[in-house]
């Protein structure tokens, strides 16, 4: 599946392009079903709130479990991400963000670019975002929020936070937050399970914490141009991947194959 002509345009300029109902309700089942399974596990992969038991998130699930591993080479999205980022891509990370009902905590003001430079010695910013919703997300349970065209900006300057939340990041002060949100507004792409969307790795976005009864799963995807690999090696494998061999295309219903492989 490759983008339009408008949805090329709209991701140069704002930012993101939203694809409703890039996964069936039958496809988004087969990776809902793994999620019990994997937020069981006490790995190291699955960073818990602040209360030590609720995932907050789940990475690398690609590389252990067989229906991420197809995922991730979906034709639904490594086409887009290849044809965004003008060539053959790795996966540099993969998530299971959660926001868990009434517990699921606050995404500060960031942009993955900036960490991924700083952190990991990534180039250039030849990377960005596939996010797809595993739940509903509604104004209510914690939907990201993004601010358009904040990419266009390149890096911002930002200091390192890792007392705010359980997960250390990079974040942006708060009259930088204002001035661009005076530019361009903020957005809350809200939908159904299923709905999709792809976003600049330099777009700056956060997401407010779930008080409401209702959780909110999302699974995403940093891919990267195979040429732009990170050159520092200072994380841990499972959070910025060490693996730059090109990913291969799955077939068009790979997820429901995974499914049939698994009841046999």
């Amino acid at each position: 599946m490759k983008l339009t002509p408008d949805q090329l345009q709209q991701f140069d300029e704002d930012g993101y392009v939203i694809i409703p109902e890039l996964f069936s309700a039958e496809e988004v089942a087969v990776l809902t079903g793994e999620i019990p399974g994997i937020f069981a596990q006490r790995r190291d992969e699955n960073f818990r709130e602040k209360d030590g038991d609720t995932v907050r998130t789940a990475f690398a699930t690609h590389t252990y479990n067989d229906v991420y591993g197809r995922f991730v080479r979906h034709p639904k999205i490594l086409e887009p991400a290849e044809q965004l980022l003008d060539g053959q891509v790795y996966v540099h990370q993969f998530k299971l963000n959660a926001k868990a009902a009434f517990n699921g905590d606050v995404w500060q003001w960031h942009q993955d670019f900036g960490t991924w430079h700083r952190d990991d010695e990534m180039p250039t910013p030849q990377a960005m975002n596939l996010a797809v919703y595993l739940d509903d997300v509604t104004e209510f349970n914690g939907p990201l929020y993004m601010l358009p065209k904040s990419h266009k900006r390149g890096v911002l300057e930002a200091g390192h936070d890792t007392s705010t939340t359980s997960y250390p990041l990079w974040t942006l002060s708060e009259d930088e937050i204002r001035d661009m949100a005076e530019e361009g507004g903020i957005v809350a792409p809200k939908g159904p399970a299923g709905t999709g969307f792809f976003f600049h790795s330099c777009l700056v976005h956060a997401s407010p914490p779930n008080i409401s009864p209702w959780d909110r799963l999302i699974v995403y995807i940093s891919y990267c141009n195979v040429e732009n690999h990170i050159r520092r090696f200072k994380r841990p494998e499972w959070i910025a991947h060490r693996d730059f061999t090109p990913l291969e295309m799955e077939t068009d219903d790979c997820l429901l194959t995974a499914q049939g492989a698994a009841a046999e």
